[in-house]
């Protein structure tokens, strides 16, 4: 039996999960792990929570809990979000745990020993008042390229690009907000640079490769590769295991791969079978798009070095946009997992982001798109075929597959595009290409219906009955063979096609059984509704609560008229409380007195400020703001800020509660 590796995306700890995690990376890795479990194959699932790095510690640093604090919640709540979409992983785990402590320094070590890392002597930002080196992500500043303000110390999220923090002008802690110095530091570097040929002779040889992931690689390859500095100088992660290295850590991008091997070795511990096997056989990555080059040029770098097997694919999805524009969880332009999931069924999740755009295509998500594919495709096409068809076989012949007679020419096509359609719904799906499969199901499930409505059996069962049975004989043929071929794009709805067919043991259905067909005589059960219309009114309710939170800057550079500004209310307030959002970068939840009342504000002003920075301040309310829902979180009027670097506006000599005119 050959044996499957199949790994998704480590999602980061400091936030749950929404629609695009799931459209790039964890839906097809799923669909092609319940296809491969379904064609016998020996299959290994596995992921982890990757929650190492320098965002979860300054979040925990300026909310003052612990980094591991941090990553236990969000562990947990990305956990509920992937088996709320019923993501079938067969281990998830966990980079904190300390079986991947010990793979990743063994890794490291061995590295080390092969002479593939080495020492350099660097310049790097120390904050004199922390009394410590500045990892990148812990200054800001404006960017040398475009001169953008709140650049990072690796990224400028204006001009897209990569930094080094002493590039930074006016930089500036994160934590305390002193301006940095610039010192000497001995950090270790992973010689990258020296792969090169190889990794250019692997990705151009692979012709597994898709395109988008190969032309991608092959762009870094041509501009040249250059060694990759390995260690941090922090205490959030893990020990590099060097005598000389105290105070220092293994950068995320050095160990994160390596949740791949130790949460599979967490499986072997527990199944107590190796999953050196798996991976020596075949593996397959399923990525999003933004960590391409990681894994095509980094990771695979690494396991050269070390002497391991390279992957033998890699699945890269493409970015999901909401309604025409870029999701923002800034701005809480987005939708999140468990929110969607607490509304609708999760097969019909699956089902829109599959069927919406190939996976090498960015696409969007639009819900009067999503209503009309559900309602038009799921309920009119596929449902009516087959509650039409059970439904027919119950009123008819008594829940009892009829004997078919002679086949017409009709019949004769229907039959054997039911023959056909598990062997070309394969084929998609061993080239990873899942909607086209799933394109496929449904083009069948209409030529179904027009089957169903030319043969006409509510007439026929009386006029000429062999025509009836014949119908209703194939009708159910393919129903069975929809209801194996569809498990792994829906695997909620498909066992219930199965139950009310009264198919036994259909958790151990072979695909290769597929379009066998069930004896005349075989009883079925009541029919039963298995998709449902979504209504107008609830697609309504959703645009208009993700609306209502978009906060659309634009809109503060329309012009108005002086009755328009008359009827702003402008107070000074003083800040009381103030909290972090959790699960945002950007958001602070203010408890602010404008002395008539105390309102709960939500406002982006997280990377400017801090909590305890903030609180005490007084500031400019607009307190007469209709209120609106930020992270789910009800926000009573708004913080007059500056656009540009966020400073908040302030009257320190003013009364709390003053008005402005």
């Amino acid at each position: 039996m050959s044996k499957v590796f199949i790994t998704c995306a480590l999602p980061y700890a400091n936030g749950p999960c929404h629609l695009g995690h799931l459209r790039s990376t964890y839906i097809p890795a799923d669909i092609y792990a319940r296809y491969n479990r379904m064609k016998m194959r020996d299959v290994l699932f596995v992921c982890a929570t990757d929650e190492h790095g320098t965002p979860i510690a300054v979040r925990a640093e300026e909310i003052g809990k612990s980094p591991k604090e941090i990553a236990d919640k969000f562990h947990k709540m990305i956990k509920n979000d992937l088996d709320s979409c019923d993501i079938s992983f067969d281990y998830f785990s966990r980079t904190t745990d300390p079986i991947h402590y010990e793979i990743s320094q063994n890794f490291f070590l061995t590295l080390f020993e092969k002479g593939f890392i080495y020492e350099k002597v660097i310049k790097q930002p120390y904050c004199d008042e922390c009394k410590r080196f500045l990892p990148d992500r812990y200054v800001e500043g404006i960017c040398p390229h475009c001169k953008g303000e709140g650049a990072r110390g690796d990224h400028c999220e204006s001009c897209g690009r990569h930094l080094d923090p002493i590039q930074l002008e006016e930089p500036a802690c994160l934590i305390c907000s002193s301006t940095p110095e610039i010192k000497e530091s001995k950090q270790y570097f992973f010689k990258l640079s020296h792969f090169g040929s190889e990794l250019k002779e692997w990705i151009e040889n692979n012709h597994d490769l898709p395109l988008n992931v190969k032309n991608y690689a092959l762009q870094w390859i041509k501009e040249g590769l250059k060694d990759w500095i390995l260690t941090r100088d922090m205490e959030w992660g893990i020990p590099v295991p060097l005598e000389d290295a105290v105070g220092k850590i293994i950068y995320v991008w050095g160990e994160a791969f390596l949740g791949y091997i130790s949460s599979a070795a967490q499986w072997s511990k527990k199944e107590n079978k190796p999953w050196e096997d798996y991976w020596n056989d075949k593996a397959i990555h399923f990525i999003g798009k933004d960590i391409i080059y990681h894994h095509t040029i980094f990771w695979p770098a690494l396991l050269m070095g070390y002497g391991c097997k390279l992957p033998a694919n890699i699945v890269a999805g493409e970015y999901l946009s909401l309604e025409g524009k870029k999701m923002s969880t800034s701005k809480n332009w987005v939708i999140w997992a468990s929110e969607f999931l607490e509304k609708f069924d999760s097969d019909i999740l699956r089902y829109y982001l599959v069927v919406n755009a190939p996976l090498t295509r960015d696409t969007d998500f639009s819900w009067d798109d999503f209503q009309r594919r559900v309602n038009d495709e799921l309920a009119d096409v596929l449902g009516n075929f087959l509650h039409r068809t059970f439904s027919f076989t119950g009123r008819f012949y008594n829940g009892e597959i009829p004997e078919p007679s002679a086949l017409d020419e009709f019949d004769r096509e229907f039959k054997e595009r039911i023959i056909e359609i598990p062997d070309l719904v394969s084929g998609y799906i061993e080239d990873f290409k899942f909607r086209e499969g799933l394109i496929e199901i449904i083009r069948l499930a209409k030529f179904a219906n027009k089957y169903f409505n030319d043969k006409e059996p509510w007439k026929t069962v009386n006029e000429k009955p062999e025509d009836a049975a014949n119908c209703l004989y194939l009708c159910n043929q393919l129903a069975k063979t929809l209801s194996v071929i569809l498990t792994p794009y829906i695997p909620v709805k498909a066992p219930e096609i199965m139950e009310i067919m009264d198919i036994q043991n259909f958790e151990g259905l072979k695909w290769e059984n597929a379009a066998d067909f069930l004896p005349a005589g075989h009883k079925i059960n009541k029919a039963k509704p298995l998709f449902s219309k979504i209504d107008d009114l609830i697609i309504k309710k959703e645009k208009e609560e993700l609306y209502n939170n978009l906060k659309d800057d634009d809109e503060m550079k329309n012009i108005i008229s002086i009755e328009d500004f008359a009827k702003i209310d402008l107070r000074i307030g003083e800040v009381i409380d103030a909290e972090r959002v959790e699960g945002s970068d950007n958001l602070l939840k203010l408890r602010v007195n404008v002395k008539e009342k105390k309102l709960q504000i939500v406002a982006g002003l997280a990377k400017k400020y801090s909590p305890e920075r903030i609180k005490g301040q007084k500031v400019v309310v607009l307190v007469n703001l209709k209120p609106a829902k930020l992270f789910g979180i009800k926000s009573e009027g708004m913080i007059l800020a500056t656009s540009d670097n966020l400073s908040v506006l302030s009257a320190h000599n003013a009364e709390i509660g003053e008005k402005i005119k």
